[in-house]
């Protein structure tokens, strides 16, 4: 019996100078920053709104922005402007971003999800950006199969066959990327960061909690000691012993980060994989349960604690990587390299998810640059990505995939895309220091 494949639905047909697939951090800087140049451009989100794995995958924090160093004691010193400083700014107004916390040797910054929704929103559409929301990008138009000249995207409606002058890849996996058959990597050999499910625990009494355990949101060795007690004792199911428990702009509130999701026979998990990420999904609301009740029944002011919700999804930290034209080394990262190219710049640390103990590698008093062409594919033409699938190896990733670098990323895409269309250039053609010309312009201080 022979059966075909079929949606009898007619396409509609969409043109544009500029298409992003995707609404995290990049794809909304993205997308702004190219709209603000007048050109036509489009946002493709799988979601009802943007934020990526900040608010789907509830990470819930503005990470990336601030020198790290042994000594906090003259405060968090900033490094990271531009359209990720914009975002903060009008985040902050409107109540939905809190003060610098302690994190380890650096700082961070906790957001509200609701607030960071409703205002990428209102810059998307104070800039004219085309947003779809609820579409995925099913295929790519191509060339002569090199040259990307758009896709094709589902929706509720039917498929949209959306052509554009540059694509920029912001959906975190390389999507794009991989359907268009350009060279990608999968982590290290294969073997990527496992993922995390975050949640947000209600009611808790904040100053005795703050009292006991101290205002770095790191916690101490005496509690992951405990963690480990109690899981070795099976008395609680807890496989990740280093935690992190943030202060929300919400009274009585922490994100809580601690996870540690494998599959039920104990393999590491890939999300790029139907079963693993389906089974990290309700692997990961279990642990939830299980962190929630240890920390009623062990930390102080938790004690009338509630798990209020679960992230929308797992939070994901790496699967697969653009092979582009630069890559960002390990090596570069812990010396602090700076290159002529660089359009975004990290203090981050690397931050390697595996076994029960995260390992974190500080890069203290310095930061390194991230070159223009990690974001250009190695051969291909018509694509940029951004976000956290640019080319860099297993542990560059670990530090250069987190937020503020995405918005950053972004930003410094968005403005390169423009070049492209408004030259009629390849996006490999882009001279890197036109690019920082126009960051610089826009404060985001790459002197």
């Amino acid at each position: 019996m022979n059966t075909n494949s079929e949606d009898r639905r007619e396409y509609q047909h969409i043109d544009c100078d500029v298409l992003v697939t995707g609404g995290g951090a990049a794809g909304l800087a993205c997308a702004v920053t190219a709209a603000r140049r007048g050109l036509k451009v489009v946002l493709l989100e799988r979601y009802g709104y943007c934020g990526g794995g900040a608010v789907a995958g509830l990470s819930g924090t503005v990470c990336g922005l601030y020198l790290a160093g042994e000594s906090q004691a003259s405060g968090p010193q900033q490094i990271v402007f531009g359209f990720c400083e914009e975002f903060c700014q009008q985040l902050a107004g409107r109540g939905g971003l809190s003060d610098p916390l302690r994190y380890g040797k650096n700082w961070t910054r906790v957001h509200d999800p609701l607030k960071w929704r409703m205002l990428a929103d209102d810059m998307l559409l104070q800039a004219g950006v085309n947003v779809i929301y609820h579409a995925v990008a099913i295929g790519v138009l191509t060339e002569g199969g090199e040259k990307v000249e758009g896709v094709i995207a589902w929706t509720k409606q039917g498929r949209l066959r959306i052509n554009t002058g540059v694509t920029i890849d912001a959906s975190g996996d390389a999507d794009i990327v991989a359907m268009a058959g350009l060279p990608d990597v999968i982590g290290d050999r294969g073997n990527v960061q496992n993922p995390t499910m975050i949640f947000h625990l209600q009611g808790v009494d904040m100053p005795r909690f703050l009292a006991r355990h101290g205002a770095d949101t790191i916690m101490d060795n005496a509690v992951s000691a405990l963690i480990a007690d109690k899981n070795r004792s099976g008395e609680y199911r807890l496989p990740r012993s280093k935690i992190w428990l943030f202060p929300t702009t919400q009274p009585g509130e922490l994100l809580c980060n601690c996870t540690r999701i494998s599959g039920s026979d104990g393999r590491e998990l890939n999300a790029l994989y139907y079963r693993d990420f389906t089974e990290a999904e309700i692997n990961g609301r279990r642990q939830a349960v299980e962190y929630a009740r240890f920390f009623r029944d062990n930390l102080t002011g938790c004690e009338q604690a509630w798990l209020s919700d679960t992230a929308p999804q797992v939070g994901i930290r790496q699967t697969r990587q653009l092979e582009g034209r630069t890559r960002l080394s390990n090596a570069d990262v812990v010396s602090g390299a700076k290159s002529p190219s660089a359009i975004a710049r990290s203090a981050w640390p690397i931050e390697l998810h595996a076994g029960d103990r995260p390992r974190v590698e500080w890069l203290l008093d310095d930061f390194y640059e991230i070159p223009y062409h990690c974001f250009v594919p190695r051969r291909g033409q018509g694509l940029l990505v951004a976000g956290r699938c640019l080319s860099a190896e297993h542990e560059a990733v670990a530090s250069a995939r987190v937020t503020a670098q995405c918005f950053a990323y972004g930003h410094a895409i968005g403005h390169a895309a423009a070049i492209a269309v408004n030259n009629k250039l390849s996006p490999a053609e882009v001279d890197p220091a036109e690019i920082r010309q126009f960051l610089r312009r826009d404060g985001a201080h790459l002197e």
